[in-house]
């Protein structure tokens, strides 16, 4: 008659751990075993490696977009001039950046002239986005005061203009040349409005790691912009800095009431918000589909396990005549599988972080082997495959291989934990 014995005893594992390791010959399966354990380590591997690109991206895109832009921009509302022109400028806007900065959860705020012009240099010709701003106000934007690379003096911006790296390379420029700036809105004259033409020395040369950001972005003192682009005592909007940019959305409404004007305020998130739902989503169904990949490597568990099973039904008919009851049976093939599940997945996060951590010099290798090209940052928009481990992707992962292996484990387990022991034995 099958007893009651303590659940997972220590006869359990040592039955377990000699089937796991038994040849074919004797009746085991160990190389479904190794089958096993290698699909889910690489399953595993793969979504962790996954998991941390995604996170990779996404936190350098945020950091880049907070680093390199401001969190909200106080814009004023187009109003007419008497000369029949429409303007949106700020013409209080000393008065306005000081009740901004006093709205409690601003760390900064400040105002520029922006504009879009072209440049020229030895006959070469970029359009680029030039950005008035005092040196005072950018020293407080970290990606461009402390980039990744940066040639040049930055004490030296009051003195001529700092350009992003992709500028540079697109016009052939270096620290010290000068630049041609080319803007449609210049003097006006009895014959119409001329273009006018400017040139500046480069003084200094980022690179924040955004292709967007690098390759179009130019600084200018703020009172030489105001002049260039006709903006004499005026600004053309308020950059602020919070700080908590995460909770941007709920500082719109105090922006709004403090600037006490007609203004509209624009957030880093209503100009990144369609971007971000679009890696949200893009998330979402990369972990369904690696979702699969890991159940597709369970499954190698429950092959392993029928076929255990099948080798070992005259064990098993024995160790119930020898009075083991079904749940020591059960237990003896669930912690065979379980234990593939769990190797496969220790393995795979070893692996996966492994990956993650070394992802530089391995996509470097791939890049060589494939002769180059395959990082484009015109497409990606950042300089280097990024890749960001947190602990809750690790756990994600961990979580869905160890709960996959164990439910699925229990299916050739009740079979074996069911079988017949006179069945088992009547031919052998």
């Amino acid at each position: 008659m099958a007893t009651s014995t303590k659940p997972f005893a220590g006869f359990e594992w040592l039955i377990a751990w000699r089937y796991l390791r038994a040849k074919r010959a004797e009746g085991g399966v160990s190389v479904m075993t190794w089958i096993s354990f290698l699909g889910i380590m690489l399953a595993v591997m793969a979504l962790i490696a996954t998991l941390a690109v995604r996170s990779g991206f996404r936190h350098e895109f945020v950091g880049t977009i907070l680093g390199a832009n401001p969190h909200a921009s106080v814009i004023p509302m187009a109003r007419q001039l008497e000369d029949g022109r429409t303007a949106r400028v700020l013409s209080d806007y000393d008065a306005i950046t000081d009740r901004l900065r006093d709205v409690e959860g601003v760390t900064g705020a400040f105002p520029v002239i922006e504009g879009q012009v072209m440049a020229t240099a030895g006959g070469r010709n970029a359009g680029v986005q030039v950005i008035g701003i005092t040196p005072a106000d950018l020293a407080s934007v970290p990606l461009v005061a402390d980039p990744e690379v940066a040639r040049g003096a930055f004490d030296r911006f009051g003195d001529g203009i700092a350009i992003g790296s992709g500028v540079a390379r697109e016009l052939g420029v270096s620290v010290g040349d000068r630049l041609r700036l080319i803007s449609p809105e210049g003097a006006r004259t009895a014959f119409g409005t001329s273009p006018r033409i400017s040139a500046y020395e480069v003084t200094y040369i980022f690179q924040v790691g955004r292709y967007d950001i690098d390759r179009v972005r130019v600084y200018m003192p703020f009172a030489e912009a105001q002049t260039y682009f006709n903006r004499d005592g005026v600004a053309d909007k308020i950059e602020v800095t919070v700080d908590d940019p995460d909770r941007v959305l709920s500082m719109v409404v105090p922006l709004t009431r403090a600037a006490d004007a007609d203004v509209m305020v624009w957030t880093w998130r209503d100009s990144a918000g369609a971007f971000l739902q679009a890696l949200q989503m893009e998330d979402n169904v990369m972990f369904i589909i690696l979702s699969i990949l890991v159940l597709i490597a369970t499954m190698n568990i429950v092959s392993g396990l029928i076929m255990l099973v099948k080798n070992k039904s005259r064990d098993i008919g024995i160790l119930r005549t020898m009075g083991l009851s079904e749940g020591s049976i059960l237990r003896i093939f669930f912690i065979c599988g379980a234990s593939i599940g769990v190797a496969g997945t220790l393995a795979g996060v070893a692996l996966g972080c492994a990956f993650a951590i070394w992802i530089d010099p391995i996509f470097a290798f791939v890049n060589w082997v494939a002769g180059g090209g395959v990082w484009d940052p015109s497409v990606r928009f950042l300089s280097h495959l990024p890749a960001r481990l947190e602990l809750g992707d690790v756990l994600s992962a961990v979580s869905l291989a160890l709960g996959l292996s164990f439910v699925i484990t229990i299916i050739p387990a009740r079979r074996a934990a069911r079988m017949n022991p006179v069945e088992a034995l009547r031919y052998e």
